[in-house]
């Protein structure tokens, strides 16, 4: 091992020696805890992607729940909607006083805690929300392609989404799923994408909670020595992904949760396919190999598929019983959603709010697309002039893209559906978020950029692509 302790950072001379199953201490299979993780994977599998019939149509348990909560009660729904995002832009504001101390308060609202700019989103929040929920202001505010969207179904939509997911996804997490298929996946995640197997956990956490959950654990592992920043550089890049929840939110703000499964699988293959490309070039390729702590590299196992798979079960067993009651899971899962919701959906009001006022009553994004209108008809997608600006605003924010497109055709909000939630790096959020926590990486706004642009270069002709392939099957 050899150190740089000019800027404390540390480089390692080759790599540990792989163990087998024989080296390794597997935790006993016992029947109370294999039967508590195997519960627990089966409810979160099915409630997210296992299609059934509703209505006439053939949607997932996710979708049932959400549209009935949603349109049987909402005026509900619009009370909860309203309290929650006042409630974020308060708490943001006595936390933010507090840690300047211009407020002294003995609660922690660490949690609440943001950036200049997002503090301002969130009170914006919560000044629009009284004046959406009781009408207030000028007609043109409430059209139904406007706010009366973005308040009545999109904000409806994701306060909901958001808590009814995350108990489900903390059932699945706490109770071994997350390490049974994080196990699964290490053999993948270095030939593919050059990472330890570990940060298959990591990226699950974001597939399975939200990108900031899995930012948080990829701070405290390399932290720990367990990455080099290049790897961090990758995670945070390439597999900050947006959540199962998330891509709930954008099928169902475009009328096509029924599709959500498809929609799923094809951005899981966009975000592969993308991290397999981009970890191999600049800038990326060029960020050193280097830990800010004592490194403490994954110790590589080899194995049979069956010896994996015995690996990965005991993983999740040892994580079953250890883990939460399912009751337990579940009301902390609530409450977490509950608090991410408070964050979030007043910004995405402000945000959103902005957007579909700009696209209804201002040229904005048809000059910004006008360019990539060539390109959208010749990939033989319909509504290329509303699909084209809609391609690259989501820098901006993820949902900008989806409320440009919502009254197209089943087409073009299918291949905005998959492109959106798969360009990861948007400024409303996940950018300022990464350059914050990795600063000593470091990711630069540059970077972020460079990354966007990469990203939807090799998207566009590959979602199209998939686009067709599920036009043709008949599904759109």
């Amino acid at each position: 091992m050899s150190t740089e302790s000019q800027d404390q950072t540390w480089a390692i001379d080759g790599a540990p020696s792989a163990r087998d199953i024989d080296e390794i201490d597997l935790n006993e299979f016992e029947t109370g805890p294999i039967a508590k993780f195997v519960v627990a994977f089966a409810v979160g599998a099915v409630f997210f992607l296992v299609p059934v019939p509703w209505q006439g149509e053939i949607t997932v348990p996710f979708d049932i729940v959400v549209s009935t909560i949603t349109t049987s009660f909402p005026d509900a729904v619009g009370v909860y909607a309203l309290a929650i995002i006042v409630a974020g832009g308060v708490l943001t504001t006595a936390a933010e006083l507090d840690a300047r101390n211009a407020l002294s308060l003995d609660a922690d609202l660490s949690y609440f805690e943001s950036s200049v700019a997002f503090w301002a989103l969130r009170v914006l929040g919560a000044v629009l929300a009284p004046v959406m929920f009781f009408k207030f202001g000028p007609d043109w505010l409430h059209t139904p392609a406007t706010g009366g969207f973005m308040w009545g179904t999109l904000i409806y939509s994701v306060g909901v989404i958001i808590p009814i997911g995350a108990i489900f996804i903390t059932i699945f997490v706490e109770l071994g799923g997350l390490e049974f298929v994080g196990t699964l996946a290490r053999p993948v995640m270095n030939p593919l994408f050059k990472l330890p197997g570990r940060a298959a956990l990591d990226s699950l956490a974001s597939w399975v909670g939200s990108y900031s959950v899995g930012l948080y654990v990829t701070r405290n592992v390399f932290d720990r020595g367990g990455y080099n920043k290049r790897e961090v550089f990758i995670i945070s890049t390439c597999f900050s992904t947006v959540s199962i929840g998330f891509v709930g939110v954008v099928a169902a703000t475009l009328d096509m949760l029924a599709l959500f499964p498809v929609i799923f699988l094809a951005y899981f293959v966009c975000v592969v396919i993308c991290a397999a490309i981009l970890v191999r070039v600049p800038p990326i390729s060029t960020v050193p190999e280097e830990y800010i702590a004592e490194p403490d590299p994954e110790v590589p196992f080899v194995g049979s598929p069956p010896e994996y798979l015995r690996f990965a079960l005991s993983e999740a067993v040892g994580k079953a019983k250890e883990g939460e009651t399912f009751a337990q899971a579940a009301w902390r899962g609530f409450v977490d959603g509950l608090k991410l919701t408070s964050l979030i959906l007043g910004t995405i009001l402000a945000v959103g709010l902005a957007a579909v006022l700009l696209s209804a009553y201002t040229p904005t994004f048809d000059i910004l697309g006008a360019p990539l209108v060539p390109v959208i008809e010749l990939l033989g997608l319909p509504n290329a002039e509303t699909v084209a600006p809609a391609t690259i605003v989501g820098i901006t924010e993820m949902y900008v893209p989806v409320l440009l497109i919502q009254d197209a055709a089943p087409m073009a909000r299918f291949f905005i559906a998959v492109l959106a939630v798969s360009q990861l790096i948007f400024f409303s959020s996940v950018g300022p978020m990464t350059m914050d926590m990795f600063s000593d990486v470091p990711v630069r706004f540059r970077d972020l950029v460079t990354l966007f642009v990469m990203r939807t270069v090799i998207l566009v002709p590959l979602i199209a692509g998939m686009t067709h392939l599920v036009a043709a099957l008949g599904l759109l």
